[in-house]
């Protein structure tokens, strides 16, 4: 193999690397929900870099041809593993420790839980040639940091059934878009959206929970906008399918 060859898989290699860095913030983040007294800061802090690691190491990948030149790691199962981690399993965790849903918590929490755990294993999840997620894709981090608001403006009732209404939407057939997918005529209006939506979220972190109402309605413009697309792009796709 030359010199270029081996630089190459090294490259792709380390793109594997890089992926596996959203573990280690994984297990920063659970350490911090471990303490006597939890800051959702820190751990929301620990997620957003571990999105921002998912952000980027599909591009990278692709770009890079991992799956030609670094074969023998399954860097899908890997990204898949360390999401779960990620977007489901510690943001839930996370709800349960900071008391933001109804006691028992658990009757909140575990049907997001199960829906997500059918949702990651289900082989037609990502239909990324449509440009679709089939069901909600698993946001969980992104719903922990508006249900702790909500606990705090509204009580935790509302925060419980807006896990119960997403943790069905998980497993009906309905389609939300795929970023990084989406048809070229969106997709710059999807992520420079998403890359503003999420900075005015890491804006918020330092004030969390005493962040004045109509900045957390503004923020979730963005979201109403994502959620508007997919039904639109769905809609349009399906019939014209």
């Amino acid at each position: 193999m030359t010199g270029r060859g081996i630089a190459i898989k090294l490259r792709a290699y380390a793109v594997h690397v890089f992926t596996a860095l959203g573990g280690v913030l994984a297990f920063f983040a659970a350490m911090e929900l471990c303490a006597a007294q939890p800051n959702p800061v820190v751990v929301f802090i620990y997620l957003a870099i571990a999105g921002v690691v998912d952000a980027l190491d599909g591009p990278m990948a692709r770009r890079w041809n991992v799956l030609e030149h670094a074969p023998s790691i399954d860097g899908a199962k890997l990204d898949d593993i360390i999401d779960f981690l990620n977007f489901t399993f510690l943001p839930l965790l996370l709800i349960w420790r900071m008391g933001w849903v109804p006691e028992p918590a658990v009757l909140w929490i575990l049907p997001a839980l199960v829906a997500s755990l059918f949702g990651f294993t289900n082989t037609r999840a990502k239909q990324s040639g449509d440009g679709f997620f089939l069901g909600f894709p698993s946001y969980w981090n992104l719903v922990a940091f508006y249900v702790g608001l909500w606990a705090v403006y509204f009580g935790p009732g509302p925060a419980g059934w807006a896990l119960l209404i997403l943790a069905a939407l998980t497993v009906l057939p309905v389609r939300f878009i795929y970023p990084n997918q989406v048809s070229a005529a969106w997709r710059g209006s999807v992520l420079i959206g998403g890359s503003v939506w999420f900075a005015v979220l890491l804006a918020m972190l330092p004030f969390y929970l005493d962040v004045p109402e109509w900045i957390m309605w503004f923020s979730l413009s963005y979201p109403a906008f994502y959620a508007l697309l997919s039904m639109y792009l769905d809609i349009s796709q399906r019939r014209a399918g």
